[in-house]
Order: C-alpha cells, then structure tokens, then sequence
C-alpha cells in the first residue's frame, strides 16, 4: 500500500525543505545619540527584529551584517546577551559577518557570533574605551560671557566643558572608563578563548586591524562574505530572509513629508554626528 502511494504521490513532497538563514543587519553608531532618537542600535529599537531572526520557521542558523563603527557600551552589551539567550534558547547558531567595520561595540556584536568572519578589507578591532569633547573656557571668556552654574551635589557638574578641567573628575572618568574597558576585554577573551592567537594585551589597546590581519590573530575565524560562507555551510539551495532594513541618511531626511523642520534640522545634525564617528576609521 505505501509503494503505491509512493508512486501517487509527487516525490517533491518527500525531500527536504530548503535551509533558511535569518540575516539580521547590524549596521550604524550604537545607542540612543540623536536629539530627537532617530538614530543608532539599541536594544529596544532591535528587540523584535532579533526575536523574529530566531523564530523564522526552518531557520538554521542566524547571520548578523555588521558595519558599525561602535558607540555605547551599554547598549553593545544588551544587543549582544539578547543575541546570545535567544541562540542558547532556541538551540540556534549565530555566525557574524564584518563588512565596512566592526570596531569598538561593534566588535562587542560581532563576539555574540560563534563565528565571526570578515573582509579581507575589513577594519576591525579597537577594543578600548574613549570619551571625547571640547572645552570651550577660553571661547567664553573673549565673548565676555559668564557661566552660571548653580546645582545640589559636589559632583552634578562634573566634566562641565564651559569649566577648567579638574583634575580629580579627569581620574573620576578615567576609573570609568577602565572598568567598562576591563568588562569589554573580558567578553572578548570569553567568546573567543583559545582562538585568539597572541599576547591579549596586545590585543586590547584600542588597536584596529585588516580583516586578514585580524584573522592572523584570532579576532575572526576567517575570510569570507556572508551568502558564500552560509551557502559552503548549509548547501547551495539555502534561502536568506532579511529581517530588517535601515534607511540611509538622505532618505532619513528628506522622508516622511509629516515631519516638521524642528525635526529635520535636529536629524541633520544627528547624521553629522554619526559622521564624525565613521570618519576615525576612515569611512
């Protein structure tokens, strides 16, 4: 009775669905920068496109598109455990794939890959941790203005630009900014263990490398773009489904005919600053 089914029916029926991949992009400065929060990675703007990479039906494996140039310590972080329980909950693996850059917090997403690859061209690496800013004393003090600061608390007007550096808020930042650095290397040396090739204090000085040498390393696990290594992985006939899209800048700007100039002005100087992040890569 079953081989004459078998010869009803078509054997299509019988073979194997096509594996999908999930590819979820990871692109731009990370965390809530914007004036009006129209820009940058963060968990609660990422949350349900991460979940949905997870629950694709058929999915056998999740490829995260990263091309950031970092930004918020704590937003890397909450991407990346989000990234990490779904894996572990929904027995998933995550395979990273670096484009453009994957610098600072963007490599922060990059260790929530169990296999990170990347152009040879790629620019990767720049574990460490920056605060950046201007003072602007002396430009007050030829304008003739005055700063009037009046606050509750020894501290609320801490690393003020308008104020003289003090010396002791400088060593206040700088305890910060080692111990998130110290988290940072922490995560690195966890997710990438033994692959990791060198001394990691060389590794984590704020360095960046090539995708070649970052290979040569231990920072990726090799060369490669992201449909050609799921393809050798999975087979030939595996699907991509894109889970999200983000807009470029101009689109940004000029979209959205409801939006008022208030708005449109304060997104401009949102993207200039993104810019400027991008630029210290040379991007």
């Amino acid at each position: 009775m079953i081989n004459k089914l078998l010869k009803i029916l078509p054997i299509k029926r019988f073979r194997n669905p096509d594996p999908i991949v999930s590819v979820l992009r990871l692109h731009g400065v990370i965390g809530r920068a914007g004036p009006i929060g129209s820009s940058g990675l963060s968990q609660q703007s990422l949350d349900k496109d991460i979940e949905k990479a997870f629950s694709i039906n058929r999915a056998c494996a999740v490829a995260l598109s990263i091309n950031s140039p970092g930004g918020s310590p704590v937003q890397s972080s909450l991407i990346a455990k989000r990234i990490r329980n779904l894996s572990g909950e929904k027995n998933i693996p995550v395979f990273g794939f670096v484009e453009d850059v994957a610098a600072s917090g963007g490599y922060w997403l990059a260790c929530a890959a169990d296999e990170i690859f990347a152009d040879e061209n790629s620019i990767v690496g720049s574990i460490g941790v920056i605060s950046a800013g201007f003072g602007f004393v002396d430009a007050l003090e030829k304008l003739g203005v005055e700063r009037r600061v009046h606050a509750s608390g020894n501290n609320k007007a801490m690393l003020d630009p308008f104020r003289p550096e003090d010396p002791k808020e400088i060593k206040k930042l700088l305890a910060i900014q080692k111990e998130i650095h110290q988290n940072f290397k922490n995560l690195v040396s966890k997710r990438r263990g033994e692959k990791i090739r060198v001394t990691k204090k060389n590794l984590f000085e704020g360095d960046i490398w090539t995708g070649r040498q970052a290979e040569e390393l231990g920072l990726v696990d090799g060369i490669g773009d992201l449909q050609t290594v799921m393809r050798k992985r999975f087979g030939d006939k595996t699907k991509f489904k894109n889970i999200n899209h983000r807009q470029g800048p101009i689109r940004r700007i000029l979209g959205g005919g409801e939006s008022h100039m208030r708005e449109r002005v304060l997104l401009g100087l949102d993207i200039i600053e993104e810019w400027s992040v991008w630029k210290r890569f040379g991007l």
